[in-house]
């Protein structure tokens, strides 16, 4: 599976590289609120959290499904805007800036369009003017909870209020955290960004983007890029409405994971991890032996892609991946006897994840495949 971004006749000039405060942000908060996606941030995920006020810790549980399992648009609102050229703000304010100038009808759906409803990539009327899209999005966010539910509810029935109250919880974790941290990674990340400028001006789009990362590809006539990812979507780099290009956002927190902004009438954006954490190796090699074993099946490192980012039961995994229940226990059985995956239980039902801090000791290259 993959995301495709059809880029035939995009001037070079066209494609951006460029540090976003807000992006930067809001990959810190997915940091986090999902530690065990980044065991590289351990020790920064402890401390941050272990300092933040009880009060804006649980506001941050209100929002956090904006980018825990998912990862929320507005934290791009520049692509939304033809007038930024696909060029974030320079600093967290004016990005903030950015985001308030966002229609309501754009806001809530950039806000509820991955978590809340399945019509992300392919448009559709917007829950708040309508009211099949609105039941939708109210259910697909009760199933998260009802801290998602009442976050959904609100900014349903009131955008203003919860737009003001959004920006205000980023400003607060401006105050909190963040100034402090982007002070000290955005040297960094300009210098990242000025570097693969470099590569593209002087050596092509196939070696920036390989650059980038390994999940980008050219076609061989130039016409697309290709991102490997769990999902699969499609968009262009040149839609009128926000005018031509794809922008480039490098992070310090994003590894493993690289996020594509493909959604109508948006300009295309890459958010890669500029850096990648060294990882402690496996303790012996006789568990590594195993592990590895359990890896060798294409099933099993499908069940992965999907264990890795949220707890499914058997037969999620089954519908999912299209082959019997009793298939899925016996993966899921190698995968538990190599440590891999832990079981929980709700009730009647038992929930499977992937334990990342073991899958961390792997190395970099199989938990940023998966975690993609």
């Amino acid at each position: 599976m993959s995301v495709i971004i059809d880029i035939a006749g995009l001037p070079p000039e066209r494609l951006v590289f460029s540090p976003a405060p807000l992006a930067e942000l809001c990959a810190a908060l997915h940091a986090l609120a999902e530690p065990g996606h980044h065991p590289g941030l351990h020790g920064w995920t402890t401390a941050t959290n272990a300092a933040l006020k009880p009060d804006l810790a649980d506001r941050l549980c209100e929002a956090e499904f904006l980018w825990t399992t998912s990862f929320s648009d507005i934290s791009l609102p520049f692509a939304a805007l033809p007038d930024t050229h696909g060029r974030p703000g320079a600093t967290l304010a004016e990005d903030l800036d950015q985001l308030d100038r966002l229609d309501d009808d754009v806001f809530v759906d950039a806000a509820l369009e991955i978590s809340c409803t399945s019509q992300y990539g392919r448009g559709g009327p917007s829950p708040l003017s309508d009211a099949r899209a609105r039941a939708h999005a109210l259910e697909r966010a009760a199933a998260r909870g009802p801290r998602a539910h009442d976050f959904a509810t609100r900014l349903l029935e009131d955008p203003p209020a919860v737009r003001a109250w959004v920006r205000r919880l980023f400003e607060d974790c401006a105050e909190a955290f963040f100034d402090d941290v982007w002070q000290r990674v955005r040297v960094e990340l300009a210098a990242d960004a000025r570097h693969k400028t470099q590569v593209l001006r002087h050596k092509g789009l196939a070696e920036a983007l390989a650059e980038v990362s390994p999940a980008l590809s050219l076609s061989g006539d130039g016409s697309r890029i290709s991102v490997d990812k769990l999902t699969s979507g499609r968009t262009h780099a040149l839609d009128p409405a926000v005018g031509p290009g794809i922008t480039f956002v490098p992070s310090s927190f994003g590894w493993p994971h690289l996020w594509v902004l493909h959604a109508p009438h948006w300009r295309p954006v890459i958010h890669y991890p500029a850096v990648a954490p060294t990882l402690a190796g496996p303790g012996s090699l006789d568990l590594l032996e195993l592990r590895m074993e359990a890896l060798a099946h294409p099933m099993r490192i499908r069940m992965c892609r999907y264990l890795a980012r949220s707890a499914y039961t058997t037969t999620e995994l089954a519908a999912a991946h299209d082959i019997s229940a009793p298939e899925v226990s016996r993966h899921i059985a190698i995968l538990k006897k190599a440590g891999l995956i832990t079981t929980r239980r709700r009730g009647r039902y038992a929930y499977h994840q992937l334990d990342l801090t073991v899958v961390a000791r792997l190395g970099s290259d199989f938990i940023e495949g998966v975690l993609r």
